[in-house]
């Protein structure tokens, strides 16, 4: 089944304290299995974390619906269990994780700006000949 919504792609920042980044790493290595279920079910997929050595923390994934899927999230026991443990983590973080990460705007994609310059092409070429 193809879904008609257009998904949004998420990208957000957080700063790990340096001294517990080992854990950190430790502690995704691997998430608990009920988490990552929710994560799948709150229809977040293609989901990555990117570490830098000095803490910084970039994450990205997809979804159809981000407010449906902060929402699941904030009323899952689980991911509430998660977050609890894993705000220790986090540099100036005010509430969970999940919730508070700062978010970036995406001023660029590939696919988006070739399926739009395709589009372009013909149209381009009649006003040209």
């Amino acid at each position: 089944m193809t879904s008609t919504t257009a998904t949004t792609r998420v990208c957000f920042e957080l700063q790990v304290k340096p001294e517990l980044l080992d854990e950190y790493i430790a502690r995704h290595t691997p998430v608990w299995p009920e988490m990552l279920a929710e994560i799948a079910a709150a229809g977040r997929r293609n989901y990555s974390l990117f570490l830098g050595d000095d803490g910084r923390l970039i994450g990205y994934y997809e979804t159809d619906d981000d407010e449906a899927a902060q929402a699941y999230l904030a009323a899952s026991p689980v991911a509430a269990r998660w977050e609890a443990e894993m705000g220790r983590f986090f540099v100036g973080l005010e509430g969970r994780p999940d919730q508070a990460a700062t978010p970036f705007t995406e001023i660029f994609h590939l696919d988006d700006q070739l399926t739009a310059a395709a589009a372009r092409a013909p149209h381009e070429e009649s006003t040209t000949s």
